[in-house]
This record gives C-alpha cells, structure tokens and sequence, in this order.
C-alpha cells in the first residue's frame, strides 16, 4: 500500500515534536540539576533575575592535617639545702629546769626543749603527768612526789603547769566538796600553796605557769578563776606567775584556734579539741616562760658557752720550762704615772700665773662694776654724752 504524502506530512511533523520535546525535557533536567546545587532563589530574584554577587566567595579553607610533634624532656636541677647543723651538746655543768604538771605542762616542756636548744649550759628536764592535777591525790600526789624528784634532779628552777584536770568534786578533810563551792576553792588554794613552798623552802626559783584559754566556755570561764587563785597563791610564798591568757585570745578575749606564733606568722595553734596545743601552740606557751627562765639561769643560757678545761686551755700554759724561763717579767705600770713620758709633773699640776691688773671679771666680782671701755668701742657711752670721741 502505497503511503500518501499526507500521510508522510504527519510522520515528519510527529518526529519532529517528539524530537523537540526530548530537547524540552533535557534542558528541564539540567536546569533543576543546577537548581539543586545553589541555593533557592527568592521571589525578587525570580521576577528580576539573580544578582550577581558583590563580593566573590571565598575559597575553600584548606584543613591542615596535625603533625605529631616530639615532646623534648627537660632535665630539672634541684638544689637541695644543707641540712641544719645539729644542736650543740649539752654540758656536764649544765643547769636543770625541772617541769612538772598534767598534759598541758607536758607541751610547755617540748617547747622550751625547743627554746634552749642551741643553749648548752640549759638543760629541760620534764617529769609531767597528763593526767593528773591537785584534786585527785588517790591517782598522784604531786606534794608527796615532788620532794623525791627536786632530790634527783637538783634543779636550778622548777616550772609548774597545772590545773586543766582540776574541775571536778575534791575530797577535803570535811568530806566530798563540790566545785565552784566556796569550801572546795579554800581547800585548792591551801595545796597550791603547799605544793609551791616544797620549792620555794628548797631555795629553788618557782615560776607558776597560768593556764591558756580553751574552747569550751564553762572549761574557758574555770580557767580564768583557778589563774586567779594561782596567782594569789604562788605571790604570796615568793613565787613568779605568769600569765599566758592574752596569746590564745583575741582581742575581745574570745578563745582562738589560729593567731600568731612568735615570729608574727599566722599559725594553728590549738589541736581539733580545742584543748591541746599544736607545735606552734606549745613553742609560743615557752615562749611566755623563757624570758623568766633566761632571767634566772643567768650567762648558762648564752649559745656561746664555751666550758674551759685543760683540754682547750691556751698553749701558752703548756711552754717546756726551757721557753718560761726566758720571759722577760716587768713590774706593773700606773697609767697614770708621770715618768712614763720622761717629765715628772702631770700637765696643769703647776699652779696658773698671777696678772699684774685685776681682770675685768676680777674687778666685777670685787666692785660690781665693770672697768670703763676703751675709747670708741661701742659701749663706751661717753660718745652718747659728749658727741665726741676722746682719745
């Protein structure tokens, strides 16, 4: 069947739609292709058309990979100190401080051990009970044990620190006494005085130790009665108190755990209790006895005592009798003898010499009135009367 060209018309203008809606459709990809890859365009970019940038982006940032780097050891010198020298030791001679009393005596004695360390005539001896007190004399009697310890030791001074057990019953010669009872402060007071005069009749300096602030207040208020009985007590049989209440308060008398040690640094003072004394707290409570005690002890405090024996003796004693013989011995010289510069008469011993006219000042004292002034001087007045100078 042969094809008409109608028939050829309609094929040619078929394919050519087909081949234009196949361009249609890949131009529409591409451009929704493009439209993916930036961003959408707004309402005024599609009316308008897009503007162009004003400023090109910019290009991608690079990312730098991390190096690994190599750490390089430093070596580190450290410079360690000399150790300090040991103390020097203590000598034969040395004085005895005898220390005695319950546990808070016991670090007063570990701080004057620290006080007198670099004094070799000073030696601490401590023989405190932490327990004991002047209440219970059925646990320890401190006035029947003391005279046996003053025997052994033979102390140049006796410190006492003690009371801080002392606020309970006491049995007294009547029976039980209370405390805070008028009775039971009559009886404390008769053995404080009892045991302070088992040192003072041996001769021996006493020095009574007060006791500190603690940090319960009703401990803290007994503490500053009993410091009142030990006062009065010790003064009163030749004794020295001393108070150390004002260095464990502040200035409103308030009990402190930290405060200043005896360099001025701000230190801990007082344990967790509130009772017990640090390091620092029993080096500054010394510190209240040591200038008292150094009083006492004299030149044996000094750290340059030096105990001369015939080991250290200067060489000059230890001459063989060959050398002693040819020392030339002279007789004492009076410093203040004439003959030493060859004259025999000291300077101003001649008596002065005699003027031939009395002096001025011999002629005041004799007439009482000055010789007149020479003419035309100033005060020659004869000038104020005639208007002329005389000559």
């Amino acid at each position: 069947m042969r094809e008409t060209g109608q028939n050829r018309v309609v094929r040619g203008w078929l394919a050519g739609a087909v081949a234009l809606a196949f361009l249609a459709v890949s131009i529409l990809a591409t451009e929704v292709e493009a439209q993916q890859t930036r961003q959408p365009r707004n309402l005024i970019e599609l009316l308008f058309g897009q503007r162009e940038p004003r400023y090109p982006e910019p290009p991608p940032r690079k990312v730098k990979t991390p190096r690994t780097v190599k750490k390089q050891t430093k070596s580190v010198t450290t410079i360690t100190t000399a150790p300090a020298p040991p103390p020097p030791a203590k000598i034969e001679s040395a004085r005895k401080v005898l220390v005695i009393g319950d546990f808070v005596a016991d670090g007063l004695a570990t701080g004057l051990v620290e006080a007198f360390a670099t004094s070799p005539g000073v030696m601490i001896d401590e023989r405190s009970n932490g327990s004991s007190g002047l209440v219970r004399t059925d646990y320890f009697d401190w006035q029947t044990e003391l005279p046996a310890m003053i025997a052994e030791v033979k102390p140049a001074v006796v410190i006492i620190d003690i009371g801080a057990n002392d606020r309970q019953q006491m049995t007294g010669a009547s029976g039980k006494l209370n405390f805070r009872t008028p009775e039971w402060f009559e009886e404390y007071e008769r053995r404080v005085t009892a045991l302070g005069k088992v040192v003072t009749d041996a001769k021996i300096p006493l020095l009574w130790v007060g006791m500190p602030a603690f940090r319960p207040q009703n401990m803290t208020a007994d503490a500053l009665t009993l410091n009142a009985v030990y006062r009065r007590a010790v003064e009163r049989i030749g004794g020295e108190f001393i108070d150390v209440w004002e260095g464990f308060v502040d200035q409103d008398g308030r009990f402190i755990v930290t405060g200043s040690d005896i360099n001025g640094q701000q230190v801990r003072l007082r344990g967790s209790d509130g009772i017990n004394l640090t390091a620092a707290g029993k080096r500054k409570l010394a510190f209240y006895v040591e200038k008292s005690a150094r009083r006492l002890l004299g030149d044996m405090t000094s750290p340059d005592l030096v105990r001369l024996d015939a080991s250290n003796l200067p060489e000059l004693l230890n001459l063989p009798p060959s050398e002693m013989q040819n020392l030339v011995r002279t007789q004492p010289i009076d410093l203040f003898d004439p003959e030493l510069d060859g004259a025999t008469e000291l300077l101003g011993a001649a008596p002065l010499p005699v003027a031939a006219m009395p002096t001025p000042r011999d002629q005041l004292v004799k007439n009482g009135t000055l010789p007149p002034p020479p003419s035309g001087r100033v005060d020659d007045l004869r000038i104020l009367q005639t208007g002329t100078i005389q000559k």
